[in-house]
């Protein structure tokens, strides 16, 4: 568990951030200029808060009551960084060496860094680079990772490409992982705690997928990015038609593709702009995937769309429309209607394990 609560003013701007992760990967997500870097640099010791208290497991990092401040160096933090901080004139087994050989033959293996040990840092991909950061950063034996935009330098192909290694590591390597980012889909693939801020402040927290299935978290990711995330089981493949049958506890999606295998778990998110709403079920349709939805929430933005709250099976998903539709239809919490999703809705950059 880490434990965080700081204070501090910089400048105009005043940090007051106070949450409680555990284990796993908590995303720190938020707009440019709302506070996640200087929170894991406090974290990391390399910004000291005016006040405040930050444990990890129980130890205490900085104590202003007791006047505890633990250097960088003491801190057992490894911190992986936007750009990967390689050193040039070091081949890829001398760069992992540099800060520890902690478990070195998992680590290469989890990271699938076998075939590049012998490469220069300037024959590396940008997602290869960033995966060789990431070793170092684990070989070094820290209690805790600290990871800043790590995807942020990467396009669409090398994130891709990197993603299932940082989804591996959450589920095997039993470290806890703060995780900086400002995009949705990313925090939605990876994340098992989602904090949420701005100006300097956390505006909610809690478990990714009941964080973004709330209709009030609608305007603070954006509501293009709003969507729900459920985790599925691979259900059937229809191999004739390209398709994989993921079950859930609302229900059977259809999604384009031949996703993993048999009861593997699918983790995705689904877009609320692309959930429509239907007071009766709706025939002869193009969309594959038609559930029986229940009403928990309805949200009036600023704007003309309404933020709808549904509970299928024991899981939330989250739907968007417009303020005249939800009017139209009579939406009220405690109403059971139909939520519709068309099969291309979920993207490739929504689907993970």
């Amino acid at each position: 568990m880490i434990s965080v609560d700081v204070k501090k003013r910089l400048g105009a701007f005043q940090l007051d951030t106070q949450f409680e992760a555990p284990n796993g990967v908590t995303a720190i997500f938020g707009r440019s200029g709302s506070g996640k870097t200087s929170v894991v640099n406090a974290v990391a010791g390399l910004l000291r808060p005016d006040a405040g208290r930050i444990t990890i497991a129980g130890t205490a990092l900085f104590d202003q009551a007791s006047k505890t401040y633990l250097a960088p160096q003491q801190r057992r933090i490894g911190y992986v960084f936007q750009d990967a901080r390689l050193f040039p004139h070091m081949t890829v087994m001398r760069n992992l060496g540099y800060g520890g050989t902690h478990d070195a033959a998992r680590v290469i293996e989890v990271l699938g860094l076998e075939q590049l040990l012998d490469r220069m840092p300037a024959r590396l991909s940008g997602g290869e680079r960033q995966r060789v950061a990431l070793g170092r950063a684990l070989m070094s034996d820290p209690q805790l990772l600290l990871m800043d935009e790590p995807l942020a330098a990467l396009d669409a192909p090398r994130k891709a490409e990197i993603l299932p290694f940082f989804e591996r590591l959450r589920d095997e390597v039993q470290v806890p992982i703060l995780y900086v980012s400002h995009d949705v889909s990313e925090v939605a693939r990876l994340a098992t705690t989602l904090v949420i801020m701005e100006k300097g402040r956390v505006t909610t927290s809690g478990p990714v997928g009941t964080v973004l299935s709330r209709p009030e978290t609608v305007p603070l990711v954006g509501p293009r990015a709003a969507g729900a995330v459920i985790e599925t089981k691979v259900a059937g493949r229809l191999l004739d038609d390209g398709l994989t049958e993921l079950a859930f506890s609302g229900g059977r999606i259809m999604l384009p593709g031949l996703l993993g295998v048999l009861g593997q778990t699918v983790r995705i998110r689904i877009p609320a702009q692309d959930v429509i709403l239907a007071k009766h079920r709706p025939a002869d349709l193009s969309a594959l995937n038609v559930l029986p939805v229940t009403i928990t929430q309805v949200a009036q933005g600023k704007g003309p769309g309404v933020a709808v709250g549904l509970r299928a099976g024991e899981d939330q998903l989250l739907a968007r429309v417009t303020r005249r539709s939800a009017l139209r239809m009579e939406l009220a919490v405690g109403q059971q209607i139909y939520a519709i999703i068309k099969a291309t809705a979920v993207g490739p950059e929504d689907i993970g394990t």
